[in-house]
């Protein structure tokens, strides 16, 4: 397959570029992966759930990962961490007029700087003189997305994270999991449905286009994920009583297909760099839940892996003419699998 077969347009109009009036307000389309499609508000998933069920949330916690510096001349630098290496060691992005080069110290504020060890892949290794969790609990700024080009602001803080949170981590926030609020999910387990977590730190990666004509060709970047024993019970007990297991959204569906790579769901913990994409076998979930992804992304290609290229390309043709609002802040998709949905 071809990255092309992965494009769409988007009237710039429909990104979200703030979140609703209250998480659950959102809307939400219900795809089969036999091609029907539903329109309905986030609220009534209830209604797409069986008692039995298992819901699958990841819980990482988004870090205030956006720090805004300068060097020691005064040209303006931009760093986005990427990875907490230890407590005074990350891995970053650095935005300057010129590419910064080893040894180059960051000055943050009258207080915080950074020395430049090494460069990898791209990004830099910075050495901070205090613990990162302190300047970015004081200084740090929400990583909004690219395609919300907006300051970020107080909202923010509490938005651009799911109410479940726990596990710090994340530059990008698991979005599917931005709808549920409190009440919602106490609803849930009312209704005799299982919930359990996973973790994976979603990078800015996540962000990132296809690149190559051929997408078996792509290099996937890698995220860290953890899936313990207490959820591998969970889906070996749902199983056993006939329910299905539920991503909600796409680095739940990464965690789950990493540890269950040769077909039993393992615990699982490190980096994955799984790329699924149209023609791949899904090993445990079936059913979705999901935001609207960008044009020729991974996320675009590994929802159409799961209800089929086709059953997409007709809803987000469907949520477009009726104005629905994508990506991060936006609205969201009940994915239900078919096993003939990659045929």
């Amino acid at each position: 397959m071809h990255r092309k077969d992965f494009q769409y347009n988007l009237p710039d109009e429909l990104i979200a570029k703030q979140p609703t009036g209250r998480r659950s307000d959102s809307r939400l389309l219900v795809v089969d992966g036999d091609g029907s499609i539903e329109h309905c508000q986030f609220p009534d998933l209830l209604e797409q759930l069986r008692p039995g069920d298992l819901m699958v949330f990841n819980n990482t916690k988004v870090i205030r990962a956006r720090l805004f510096g300068s060097k020691e001349t005064g040209g303006r630098l931009e760093v986005l961490i990427e990875r907490i290496i230890d407590s005074n060691t990350a891995l970053a992005h650095v935005r300057a007029s010129k590419a910064p080069k080893k040894e180059l110290k960051i000055y943050f504020d009258n207080k915080y700087t950074a020395i430049i060890s090494d460069k990898l892949n791209g990004m830099f290794m910075l050495n901070f003189n205090t613990s990162i969790s302190e300047i970015l609990d004081s200084i740090g700024h929400v990583p909004l997305p690219p395609y919300i080009d907006r300051v970020d602001s107080e909202v923010d803080k509490s938005r651009y994270q799911t109410v479940y949170a726990s596990e710090p981590g994340a530059v990008a926030a698991p979005t599917a999991g931005l709808h549920f609020d409190e009440q919602l999910l106490n609803s849930i387990k009312s209704m005799d449905i299982a919930i359990g977590f996973v973790t994976l730190h979603v990078g800015s990666g996540t962000f990132q286009p296809v690149r190559v004509d051929r997408i078996k060709d792509h290099k996937m970047h890698s995220e860290w994920l953890e899936v313990d024993q207490k959820l591998t019970c969970q889906i070996r007990e749902t199983r056993l009583r006939g329910g299905r297991v539920i991503a909600v959204g796409t680095t739940s569906v990464r965690c789950l297909e990493t540890a269950a790579k040769d077909g039993e769901t393992k615990e699982f913990r490190g980096f994955t760099d799984i790329f699924i994409y149209p023609g791949y076998k899904f090993q445990v979930i079936d059913a979705l839940i999901t935001n609207f992804h960008l044009p020729e992304s991974t996320l675009l290609m590994l929802v159409s892996a799961f209800v089929g290229c086709k059953t997409i390309k007709q809803a987000y043709e469907e949520a477009i003419s009726k104005d629905y609002r994508f990506y991060s802040y936006g609205d969201a998709m009940f994915l239900v699998h078919r096993p003939n949905a990659n045929k």
